[in-house]
């Protein structure tokens, strides 16, 4: 069986996105058909090892941010699909810009978004760019070597 790598696209910033990041990381790790070990996971690949999430003066030191963010953009271009933990109320500029790098290179794009979220309206621009939205539930056993489109059950704005 062929295994996809992913560009792990999830925030990390507030409790709830937190949350979600470790419940979709154990669920790539747990599917068969994602090779977690080749994936990119920004938060693992930031420059020098140094997370910003630890070292928050990191902010303003402009090689690290450009290095980064070239990391970023490499891991997406490399990457053979990208995967996007997606909170409703909790829009991500930066999850914003993946995901417009992904489309423009072509890139498979699953969004996931926790059952408890599932439906409510998301941003126009997040809805119409992605292939696929799975619950956060069905990331585990999804089949990402059995690639389709569906449509959001959700409005947007």
């Amino acid at each position: 069986m062929k295994n996809k790598t992913v560009y792990f696209c999830a925030g990390w910033f507030t409790d709830k996105q937190n949350q979600a990041y470790q419940q979709a990381m154990q669920a790539i790790k747990d599917n068969p058909t994602i090779d977690v070990e080749n994936s990119y996971i920004p938060l693992q690949h930031q420059y020098k090892g140094l997370r910003v999430d630890e070292h928050p003066e990191l902010l303003e030191d402009r090689e690290w941010a450009t290095a980064t963010y070239n990391g970023d953009r490499v891991g997406v271009a490399t990457s053979d699909m990208l995967l996007a933990v997606y909170i409703p109320e909790e829009e991500d500029v930066g999850m914003g810009v993946e995901l417009g790098m992904a489309r423009a290179l072509g890139k498979y794009i699953t969004v996931v978004i926790p059952d408890e979220d599932f439906g409510k309206p998301i941003n126009l621009m997040s809805w119409g760019i992605a292939d696929n939205f799975i619950k956060l539930s069905e990331l585990a056993t999804h089949d990402f070597n059995k690639p389709s489109f569906n449509f959001y059950d959700g409005s947007v704005y």
